[in-house]
């Protein structure tokens, strides 16, 4: 029940909360503000809060808005060459979890040499190490899903080799975290749903690993709880803050989780899913793989307990079985509207599946080694086909 504790990010969370960013001494004096490719940032208002921000410290800021919904190594190396010419000495991540991650990797190569990929240990990656220290980071979260905002690591797809793989060191631990959830309000019911399912999946991963731990547990289930609750209500009212601010906080708690525990092969797979197919949300995949993985797990029967206080933080308080988790997990997806996610819907086939367990077991492997069931190519390939749709 060992374990390490180590999250330096300090963290300023609420309603309201990005209005204090100029108080804080953690700035440096040129900044990269990295957003999506997208149009909400500048939409509905965001840029121009955090430019108010920046401008009332007295820092200069550059804008990188080249970010995808799944990051690709070729942006992130294009972002450090942005950053470099401007001289930037912070980098503000102003989005969800892909612009956090894509930050994290920029703040890496903007100060060392060579590829992204000299510094990837698993895969293709030569695992280098990082020589030089990375540019500090403010991560400043509209959405609630990755938990990348306060923890180490970053995940980040190579289109060439199809892996998508990630880049963890403490080094790139956000100094500081922004998580005001009038910022989340405009992130559609679906996406809510998809990344509050993300934010659940590293808890609900983290509670069954078989290198949970007291620390690791007291967050977990605590994240599930928070998030298990409320995300049906913020999936449905957008504007009930009360239920945003609980899948904030679990969202938050989730990345713990993979600081002081670890996740499981949920998320390999999914992995495997969204690198040959980057227009899979990955969150959306892991919805689809979860009925299939978790139920793999129960019918092996190796920690019905975990799964019983699962299903009673989701709600379920008379929980007597393992089964009443996929009950309570059913009830959640129904009530989220994404119950019935097909991969057929991304382009996703069957005949992908053995190259896809291959990729799962392959650049992300490592993950494997936490489960408490060990899977085969064949139980991978086993658990795509019975998510298929």
């Amino acid at each position: 029940m060992g374990f390490t504790m180590y999250v330096p990010t300090k963290i300023l969370f609420g309603q309201g909360a990005l209005d204090n960013l100029h108080k804080e001494d953690c700035l440096g004096v040129n900044a990269m503000i990295v957003l999506s490719n997208g149009v909400s940032a500048k939409k509905y208002g965001y840029l121009d809060k955090v430019e108010e921000q920046l401008s009332l410290a007295k820092v200069n800021y550059a804008v990188f808005d080249k970010v995808q919904a799944n990051p690709l190594k070729d942006t992130v190396m294009e972002g450090a060459k942005f950053c470099r010419e401007n001289k930037c000495d912070f980098i503000v991540a102003l989005g969800g979890g892909s612009v956090i991650d894509s930050a994290k990797a920029i703040a890496v190569m903007a100060v060392n040499d060579g590829d992204l990929w000299d510094y990837i240990a698993s895969g293709t990656g030569k695992g280098q190490p990082i020589t030089n220290k990375p540019l500090p980071i403010v991560s400043i979260s509209t959405t609630a899903g990755t938990g990348s905002e306060a923890d180490a690591g970053c995940v980040i797809t190579n289109p060439e080799t199809n892996e998508k793989v990630g880049l963890k060191t403490p080094d790139i631990f956000p100094v500081l975290c922004v998580e005001d959830i009038n910022l989340q309000k405009s992130v559609p019911p679906k996406f809510t749903a998809y990344q509050g399912f993300d934010a659940l999946s590293h808890s609900l991963e983290g509670y069954i690993s078989k290198f949970a731990n007291l620390m690791s547990d007291m967050y977990a289930i605590t994240a599930i709880e928070n998030v298990g609750r409320y995300l049906a209500r913020a999936v449905n009212n957008g504007n009930d803050l009360e239920a945003r601010e609980h899948v904030a906080f679990g969202n938050i708690l989730s990345g713990t989780v993979m600081c002081v525990g670890t996740t499981s092969s949920q998320h390999s797979l999914e992995h495997a899913l969204s690198a040959y197919h980057p227009e899979l949300p990955h969150g959306a995949g892991l919805i689809m793989l979860s009925r299939a993985y978790f139920g793999n797990i129960i019918k092996h029967n190796v920690c019905p307990e975990r799964f019983i206080q699962m299903a009673k933080a989701m709600g379920m308080e008379n929980a007597t079985k393992a089964e009443d988790f996929l009950t309570v997990l059913e009830k959640l997806l129904e009530e989220c509207h994404v119950a019935d996610l097909k991969m057929s819907d991304y382009g996703i086939t069957p005949d992908e599946f053995p190259k896809m367990a291959d990729n799962a077991m392959g650049p992300m492997g490592g993950l494997f080694a936490c489960d408490r069931v060990q899977l085969t190519k064949e139980d991978c390939i086993a658990i795509y086909q019975q998510s298929y749709k």
